[in-house]
């Protein structure tokens, strides 16, 4: 937390997503030999019809044709089964890469959830593009490439002539690949970015669908939508577009130079330099020489977003692929230390200067095991940001917060987890069952322990209540649980196996008489098992079993102790828009 505390050494190596990649290295390999199989194998076409052109016709041989013929088609046979082979090693990798880099990503991305600066990508929308792209004929294609100058070779071997002819058509063709990717870089990128945007106020929207249909602005934000969704839509269809022009010069490019290549060779046979045989054998094999080129840019918008997207998890996913693991504390006791903690707006921690942005300044209080303190002061003043601050969702900028004498940051993050306990402000239930939510989806809780926190939230009987009792599913849409009792299986979840440090952010914004009473008990239990409770409070109720206060205006501390003294001196003289 603090900006000049010591290091622990982290152990040298690439980010998650290079070391991942890296793994997959031999399987590259692997897939470059099969092709090398595949593109050897492809010249059994042209290797029959010469053979067919130049010798069975000469001959007149039928069992020499039998021979050639079951020959190629074994050829062919296993030419499908290596493009088999092919397929599924590169429909596994992007597999395997997925199930690899899905967890840290979600785990990253969560995590940023709380920070101040979010992008709003989607990194693992990008795992999902750049599995979709290994397993596309576009990567497939790439491997093809490296085999063009070999197929050129081949076409120089039977006449120079033939081959200067289809290597002015591959330039030519890598010209327009070239100009395809330069016309198209600029919308895609912009097509990209809007998507982005799209997505996310499509989700907003949806989740506040309850209170936009209400007020009649369903048709404002359909037009909002359609001119994002226009915006976007308009700048990948100019992409596509572009893409399409190259794509069908390629394919007449590509068409005109097998013509091409069948008149000179026709040319070249009859002045006796090759054989009949030699100009279909050539006509295919110039064709494949082209094949790749053609087939990439075909499929050139899945190639520009998928290295868009490994761009963007570079930048998601830095430098975790081998973090030293923290050193594992023992269990805390539910002490508490907060000093000196500032805290400033988003983007702005370089302009300590501007008192305007600080959103907290030198904020300092301890806490001992079983002590409460209730956050008083009004909108703004900075309390919603101490209690994601004193979770360790969000860092400081100056200042540290220690449990039990050590830096949050000290811990590992898993383990910490089991001892803090956090109520937000704003509640969403996360789609699965009541009992899952209350044990934070831990598959080893017990019946007892969820039960448990149940009970001491004071929501048991309502839970009971239910269509499905424990195992009703919420998240999904429309609930069966109004706001208030929202709330109180969010308390149950914060309050989940009694952790040591427990952060209430407004609990009781929606509780009635009878909730206000299970918090002031869940308070009063917390305490005496030892853990330290943070409530940040605008209604009274909220701090009828905290034992301190500390009032907090314009995100300084104004006063902090015990909680009959402080009222007594916030009572006499109260700044304006301060709730006590």
């Amino acid at each position: 937390m603090s900006a000049n505390r010591p290091q622990r050494p982290r152990r040298a190596g690439q980010g998650v997503l290079s070391s991942a990649v890296g793994s997959l290295r031999s399987v590259f390999w692997s897939v470059a030999l099969i092709s090398c199989a595949l593109n050897l194998l492809m010249l059994t076409g042209p290797i029959f019809m010469l053979q067919v052109y130049d010798r069975v016709l000469a001959s007149r041989s039928v069992p020499t044709l039998i021979a050639l013929s079951l020959l190629a088609a074994a050829l062919y046979l296993f030419w499908g089964l290596f493009e088999f082979l092919r397929s599924r090693t590169m429909s596994r990798a992007a597999f395997w890469l997925d199930q690899r880099l899905g967890p840290p990503t979600f785990k990253t991305w969560l995590g940023r959830s709380f920070n101040d600066n979010q992008d709003g990508t989607r990194p693992l929308v990008d795992i999902a593009t750049i599995r979709q792209f290994l397993s596309s004929p576009a990567m497939t294609g790439l491997f093809d490439v490296p085999w063009i100058p070999i197929y050129l070779g081949v076409v120089f071997i039977v006449h120079p002539w033939l081959g200067w002819l289809t290597l002015g058509g591959a330039a030519l063709v890598t010209g327009l690949a070239l100009a395809n990717e330069r016309a198209t870089r600029a919308p895609l990128g912009q097509a990209s970015s809007m998507e982005h945007v799209e997505t996310q106020f499509l989700e907003q929207a949806h989740r506040n669908a309850e209170s936009l249909l209400p007020m009649g602005m369903v048709g404002s934000i359909s037009s909002h939508w359609e001119r994002l969704h226009g915006e976007g839509a308009g700048r990948a269809q100019r992409a596509t577009e572009r893409g399409e022009i190259y794509s069908a010069l390629s394919k007449a490019i590509r068409m005109v130079l097998q013509s091409a290549v069948l008149g000179l060779g026709a040319y070249l046979a009859i002045g006796q330099e090759i054989s009949s045989g030699m100009i279909v054998a050539v006509s295919i094999i110039s064709g494949r020489a082209l094949a790749p080129i053609d087939q990439v840019i075909g499929q050139w918008r899945m190639v520009v977003r998928a290295r868009q997207a490994y761009q963007r998890l570079q930048k998601a996913l830095p430098d975790e692929a081998a973090p030293a693991p923290p050193l594992q504390l023992p269990a805390p006791n539910g002490s508490l230390s907060v000093r000196n903690v500032t805290k400033f707006a988003p983007d702005v921690a370089n302009r300590a200067s501007d008192a305007e942005i600080v959103i907290l300044k030198d904020v300092s209080f301890a806490l001992e095991s079983g002590d409460a303190v209730g956050i008083i002061g009004p909108s703004a003043s900075g309390k919603t940001t101490l209690a994601r601050i004193l979770i360790g969702a969000w860092k400081t900028d100056h200042g540290e917060v220690r449990l039990d004498g050590a830096l949050l940051d000290q811990w590992d993050q898993e383990s910490l987890g089991r001892y803090i306990g956090y109520l937000p402000q704003n509640i969403e239930l996360l789609a699965g069952t009541v009992q899952q939510n209350i044990a934070r989806f831990d598959p080893a809780a017990t019946d007892g322990e969820i039960i448990a926190a149940a009970q001491m939230a004071g929501v048991h009987e309502i839970i009971l209540r239910l269509p499905g009792g424990y195992e009703t599913s919420v998240g999904f849409g429309a609930t069966p649980l109004s706001g208030g009792q929202v709330q109180r299986i969010a308390l149950a979840r914060a309050i989940f196996r009694m952790p040591k440090l427990v952060v209430l952010d407004e609990p009781n914004s929606n509780l009635d008489s009878e909730g206000d009473a299970a918090l002031a008990v869940a308070i009063d239990k917390l305490r005496r098992a030892g853990s330290a409770v943070v409530v940040m409070a605008h209604r009274p109720s909220a701090i009828a079993s905290v034992n301190k206060i500390l009032m907090l205006v314009a995100g300084s501390v104004v006063e902090f102790g015990d909680k009959d003294d402080v009222l007594r001196k916030v009572t006499r003289v109260v700044p304006a828009g301060v709730r006590v």
